[in-house]
């Protein structure tokens, strides 16, 4: 069973792990993190296992075609990325999609894109040879004829076929969080429990932190994942459950917008959220000016707010999202509140989702090297588990430091003037040398740099047309081998559909000018690149998007 290691809500791991717990199925968890990964994976274990399973990963390329695998291979796919390839669509045999029946995912159809070559032999030599010249004649003039007809119908399938796959193929988004599907699938099997439900909820938030899907997309599965809440948690109510300690009990709430406030204080959460930080523009001294009135507004003293949420006054704490829901909206932010799912374990631990997405992206990045390189990968999974808190409380602090790195970064960037408009798009690029610049070699943390940062630039912009563009970011990869990490995100607008075109247009791009790139990500909208070709692969992509 292979995993992606990072990027996507890697929390439906536990979940089909529990699930082959529950019917004693042996099985091998290998975590990857890219293409490279996965085929030396498959080729380390295509001997000894005829069935995997690939989570977060495999569904939108051939895989028949990358793994080259043998007839009686078989493939479970439970991947988020969309498109989905064609090919594993229609595969009957080896490749087994595991996605919701609700998904609108688009896929053409078979007589489009598929087609039964055709024997245009023309068997008829006996016949021929009784027919009288002038009716041999006739005969091939209409086979000519019709050859051509034929040949004309082949290029306009064809170019209409290339044309429907160049539709499909076009954009990259996401679906139905993974995590989510396979809470389906317990729940259908009747084997689903609240800890499965808990990380089916993490990750959907995950997807919703990353901007991966849309806000109707997260109100609808937040919707339908608490009508499990529901049926999971009712009994919690009863004094017997609420007075065990081991007890875990999750509940749907409206909470703020404000990364980690009830594990840090309201002061460092409010100047590194990204929502404040971009509508306050704390990067100025204006900006930090607001945040002053702000907190005036509400009444809450300095030193409170400066302290240990846990140690705020608890008369201030009960009525404390009230009082900055009421204050936010005078100062322009009207979406500090959001619907989420938290929970407690016994009587002092309590979690927002965010809290836990956060500290697992932290800890499956950590650049401190521990071990083997799957040794992130186990932490991640290890905090996820109620009897590994001390695991979780060092994701948050470690998410605490990757939150204030993004926020100065994006102040810098800003402030120096680093986000240059290159025409149909926004560039910029962190040199070597930038503070915490080995933190964004990281995919994720540099996805969560170029997003928060283009949400304050387009907040601090007064150039319309900037507004709605997209963002590429390059970052240093590997110094001794001379290689950058680019990603490309799209426009900062409320209409977004989130869908990227960027993982096509880095192809084309590269392709043209004959760069040196790696497309390893299972985003294809991240590619790794020769640092000096970065410059004619940015004036090919120029040209392309022009």
């Amino acid at each position: 069973m292979f995993i992606s290691d990072c990027r996507r809500e890697f929390y439906d791991v536990i979940i089909s792990q529990a699930l082959f717990q529950c019917d004693h199925v042996q099985y091998t968890l290998v975590p990857v993190s890219g293409w490279q990964e996965l085929e030396t994976a498959f080729l380390e274990h295509k001997d000894q296992f005829k069935y995997f399973v690939l989570i977060n990963c495999g569904a939108n390329v051939d895989l028949l075609e990358i793994l080259q695998p043998e007839e009686d291979t078989f493939f479970f796919v439970c991947d988020s990325h969309r498109p989905i390839n064609v090919v594993n669509v229609y595969n009957d045999t080896q490749v087994k999609l595991l996605v919701k029946q609700d998904d609108d995912l688009d896929v053409p159809a078979y007589d489009d894109i598929f087609r039964d070559e055709e024997d245009e032999e023309e068997d008829s030599e006996n016949e021929s040879d009784e027919l009288e010249p002038s009716e041999k004649r006739r005969r091939f003039e209409e086979d000519v004829i019709e050859r051509t007809m034929k040949r004309r119908q082949r290029r306009e399938w064809e170019a209409r076929r290339r044309e429907i796959l160049f539709d499909y193929e076009q954009y990259e988004y996401h679906g139905t969080s993974s995590a989510m599907v396979m809470f389906d699938l317990a729940w259908i099997m009747s084997k689903d429990l609240n800890d499965m439900l808990w990380w089916a909820i993490v990750g959907l938030t995950d997807q919703w932190v990353q901007d991966k899907i849309t806000q109707m997309k997260y109100v609808t599965d937040i919707g339908i994942l608490q009508r499990h809440v529901s049926r999971h948690n009712h009994r919690n109510e009863d004094e017997e459950n609420s007075l065990s300690i081991d007890c875990m009990r999750i509940a749907f709430e409206y909470d703020l917008r404000l990364a980690l406030y009830q594990h840090w204080s309201l002061y460092e959460s409010l100047c590194n959220t990204s929502y404040t930080s971009a509508s306050l523009k704390l990067w100025s001294v204006q900006g930090q000016k607001r945040l002053q009135e702000f907190l005036a507004d509400m009444g809450l003293p300095l030193r409170q707010v400066k302290q240990k949420f846990n140690s705020m006054d608890m008369s201030l704490k009960e009525n404390l999202r009230e009082m900055i829901e009421e204050s936010a909206n005078k100062f322009g932010m009207k979406d500090l509140r959001v619907q989420t799912f938290s929970i407690h374990f016994g009587f002092k631990n309590k979690f927002s989702a965010s809290d836990i997405v956060y500290a697992t992206v932290s800890l499956m990045e950590n650049i401190e090297k521990d071990g083997p390189e799957t040794t992130n990968f186990i932490k991640a999974l290890d905090s996820l588990s109620r009897g590994n808190l001390d695991k979780l409380h060092q994701g948050l602090d470690l998410a605490k430091k990757q939150l204030r790195a993004i926020q100065q970064t994006v102040a810098s960037c800003i402030c120096t003037n680093l986000v240059i408009s290159q025409g149909p798009f926004l560039y910029c690029s962190l040199m070597e040398g930038t503070p915490d610049v080995k933190l964004f070699s990281k995919p994720v943390s540099l996805c969560l740099l170029s997003k928060y940062l283009l949400k304050s630039f387009v907040c601090s912009t007064k150039n319309k047309r900037c507004k709605l563009l997209p963002l590429v970011m390059a970052a240093p990869m590997d110094v001794e081998r001379g290689t950058v990490i680019m990603v490309g995100i799209p426009p900062e607008t409320e209409s977004s559909d989130k869908k990227n075109f960027f993982g096509r247009a880095f192809e084309k791009a590269a392709d043209s000018t004959s760069s040196r790139t790696l497309h390893n990500h299972f985003d294809m909208s991240i590619i790794e690149l020769k640092t000096e070709d970065r410059s004619k692969f940015l004036d090919a992509l120029i040209s392309l998007l022009s």
